[in-house]
């Protein structure tokens, strides 16, 4: 049972930074997908950004593209979202998400392990 812990969040203003860290645990194999999903209040749960595959590629959301880096630590078994440049919009509960097998997808559906989420305030 894979098991996934985030934390990092937190409240900045506008233009601030965070880096959110998840770590994860409970697998033989390290999974096939993992990625951070974000849900704002009133809003359906949407993919933030993605390592896919156990190598290094990775896919972000068009509304993150250049404010967000995802990577992760293969020796702390441990997924990170550094998230410069904030906004507003940003405010959100994150997730980090994994899904064991491919092919890997951006869509919430498509993860069955989550974290508890961490909650991220961008103020203006």
């Amino acid at each position: 049972q894979v098991q996934l812990a985030e934390s990092g969040g937190g409240s900045v203003q506008t233009g601030g930074s965070l880096r959110l860290s998840c770590v994860v645990s409970g697998y033989t194999i390290w999974p096939a997908c993992v990625g951070w999903f974000r849900q704002a209040p009133g809003k359906e749960r949407e993919g933030v950004a993605f390592v896919i595959g156990r190598g290094d590629l990775t896919s972000y959301d068009d509304s993150v593209k250049g404010r967000f880096s995802i990577s992760r630590d293969r020796t702390k078994n441990t997924l990170y979202l550094q998230m410069s440049r904030l906004r507003p919009e940003d405010t959100a509960t994150y997730f980090c998400a994994a899904r064991l097998l491919g092919p890997c997808a951006t869509t919430s559906n498509a993860y069955a392990n989550w974290g508890q989420g961490t909650q991220v305030t961008v103020s203006s």
